[in-house]
């Protein structure tokens, strides 16, 4: 089965065909963090223009590749999928409304997919990942544990009360005057710090939730003690990463210990993160299956949203009629 799928939920447009569920055929990612540089984060009104300018050519790019790699044409593609929500309502539209006119114009089948959903799915590209499993999704939206019993079959166990990981990380990025985008600059500078320097807090809270407003403030109250010029950055990011990693990893191991599941997987654009992958990884020395999805699949794609359009679409009696949202 091959489905196109397209995605413009934040500040990527991208679009992609996959075949069953696994398989990239092809896989186009348009990114506007150029343009978003400028106002130190994504402004949706900007965001929802640069899609409308890009869509048509990365969709044309991504038929033109599965012709000649593969000889597939338009009307061999069985659906068309796009993200529905939660993302910012005018950006999805552009990619909604993408999808529903082609899948008219091929008579195909039109898929809604949630972008939550999504990034779960990352993992079975290229893969053979089956459930169960628990998988930790960390994003710059959200951060939750998900207990995944079977493709259709998903309860969240755990999320944040406060801050995603995601915003954490760009806000902490933010104190120390790092700029957009910061979770990647502060990863990339903790590589050459020293993480025992500070010990930063855990929040303490229940098992089945997340706190990372107090982690914030405590390198927010580092950051004070230093003039700018004086400022241990390195040390104060490999610090941080070290707290947050730790907090994500360790928590996420108890509750799959707690649902006697062996396999933990990790997804959402934080899934890139280094340390986070890498204990992630070590879990395997201490009897755990472990997956990611490799890092072009961290970050929003298409191919994530044809595969979940394959493994877990959202069931509606008239699939045209599903309308985009911004929260989950």
């Amino acid at each position: 089965m091959l489905i196109f799928g397209i995605e413009t939920s934040c500040d990527e447009t991208a679009a992609a065909i996959i075949k069953d569920g696994r398989e990239v055929i092809s896989n186009v990612v348009a990114s506007q963090i150029k343009t978003h540089e400028a106002f130190g984060g994504v402004v949706p009104e900007v965001a929802a223009r640069e899609h409308l300018d890009a869509i048509n050519v990365v969709v044309n790019e991504t038929f033109e590749i599965a012709k000649k790699e593969f000889n597939i044409n338009p009307n061999d593609i069985d659906a068309f999928s796009s993200t529905v929500g939660p993302g910012l309502v005018g950006c999805l539209l552009v990619g909604l409304n993408a999808a529903k006119a082609l899948s008219l114009v091929y008579k195909k089948r039109y898929i809604g997919v949630n972008h939550l959903q999504a990034h779960v799915c990352a993992n079975f590209l290229e893969s053979d990942l089956k459930p169960p499993f628990i998988c930790l999704l960390v994003s710059g939206g959200h951060t939750q544990i998900i207990k995944v019993e079977d493709f259709n079959k998903q309860e969240i166990i755990a999320s944040t009360i406060d801050d995603a990981t995601g915003e954490v990380y760009d806000k902490a990025a933010r104190l120390m005057g790092l700029s957009y985008p910061g979770g990647i600059k502060l990863d990339k500078l903790a590589q050459e710090g020293d993480k025992t320097r500070f010990q930063f807090p855990e929040a303490k809270v229940k098992e089945n939730e997340f706190s990372f407003s107090g982690l914030k403030t405590a390198v927010l109250r580092v950051v004070q003690q230093y003039k700018k010029e004086e400022l241990p950055v390195n040390d104060i990011c490999a610090s941080f990463q070290e707290r947050i990693t730790s907090t994500l990893i360790n928590k996420t191991k108890k509750l799959a210990d707690k649902h006697n599941i062996k396999t933990i997987v990790l997804s959402g654009g934080v899934a890139a993160n280094s340390e986070l992958r890498k204990k992630l990884f070590d879990l395997q020395n201490k009897g755990y299956t472990t997956y990611a999805p490799k890092m072009k699949f961290c970050t929003d794609n298409a191919a994530m949203v044809a595969s979940c359009a394959y493994f877990n679409p959202i069931r509606a009696d008239d699939s045209l009629i599903l309308e985009a949202f911004s929260r989950s």
